[in-house]
């Protein structure tokens, strides 16, 4: 069994620490659950290239040295690990991995294409624009100002995301007009293009879900999170070990039907966009009930700050049961 971690992306730092805690949970399961695996690490470099076994491989020869009765564990966060090309690899190869296939995690990776899908479902999202590039005319920009304006009439902002992000990496939170078409030229810089969307005041909720669907797929309890330096889940509200937010869960200021509501909607959502084996949903609960659904993530973050094992915990399962989990709901 392979951990295969790092990757080209902004995320690489959080999914190199989720891979070396996979790798010891796994090697502890050796001992604790009886699991007769081997676990060899792996990391993706920025070229492509895997550094596995002491020396540096290409992918297409790191892939064809894995044994067929090999499974893949990815660990791997943002950018080819997760936006479907290295599972489009290792699916043709039929090598077994963890996690979505190539097309659920191409449709969530791409914040524009997760919301049609999670809209044709009924499950509402916030009112938001795609920017592919700012007008070059002074015209055309006031119209598109004003346009991003009408996102949010009750005054509350705006963020402005790279449509393939994540980690709240590279995320802009605006509250002045006159800042979204700055906002929106940063994120171009990057590469990326813009995904300008209304924000709404609520309870941030997390909820993962675990399992086969049609078999046993189930959502597991929601995690509440209180920033506490800021009024949103930044990257230094999402990391810092110390003085990061606090997560609560199960959640304390939504009632049961919220709770209840925001589990079923991410079966629904975890369904829908093709995900497997498991997956994180968030979502905003507004004070009035209503729920906005912000994304998909099919690989979520297994460090000591994520959320995933935070919910499975209070679930009563332990990390190396979780990650036990994931590996038997591998696929290829």
């Amino acid at each position: 069994m392979v951990v295969l971690s790092g990757g080209e992306s902004t995320e690489r730092e959080v999914s190199l620490r989720s891979g070396e805690a996979v790798r010891e949970a796994l090697e502890a399961a050796t001992h604790d659950h009886g699991w007769a695996g081997k676990v060899e690490p792996a990391v993706l470099e920025a070229d492509g290239t895997w550094l596995w076994r002491g020396e540096p491989w290409t992918e297409l020869a790191a892939v064809n040295a894995l044994e067929p009765e090999t499974t893949v564990f990815l660990a791997l966060h943002g950018g080819r690990g997760e936006d479907g090309r290295i599972q489009a690899v290792l699916q043709s190869a039929g090598i077994r991995y963890t996690g979505s296939g190539p097309a659920a995690s191409a449709i969530c990776m791409d914040k524009r294409a997760t919301r049609g899908v999670l809209m044709d479902e009924g499950i509402v999202v916030p009112p938001a624009r795609l920017v592919h590039e700012l007008p070059a005319d002074l015209d055309g920009r006031a119209r598109l100002q004003q346009d991003l304006m009408d996102l949010s009439p009750g005054g509350d902002g705006w963020f402005v995301k790279p449509n393939s992000g994540g980690s709240s990496v590279g995320i802009a939170r605006v509250r002045d007009s006159e800042l979204l078409l700055p906002a929106i030229s940063e994120v171009h810089r990057s590469g990326e293009r813009a995904l300008v969307e209304a924000a709404i005041q609520g309870a941030e909720l997390s909820v993962g879900v675990i399992g086969e669907v049609g078999v046993d797929l189930r959502p597991l309890p929601p995690v509440e999170i209180r920033p506490k330096h800021s009024d949103w889940f930044d990257p230094s509200e999402k990391y810092d070990e110390h003085d990061g937010a606090q997560e609560v869960c199960p959640p304390e200021s939504v009632s049961a039907d919220v709770d209840e509501r925001v589990r079923q909607a991410a079966i629904k959502a975890h369904v829908s966009t093709g995900c497997r084996g498991y997956s994180r949903t968030d979502f905003i609960a507004t004070s009035d009930e209503l729920i906005y659904a912000l994304e998909v993530n099919t690989l979520p973050g297994l460090t000591a700050r994520s959320l995933l094992p935070l919910e499975a915990a209070s679930a009563g399962m332990s990390f190396e049961s979780l990650c036990l989990e994931i590996l038997r709901l591998a696929g290829r």
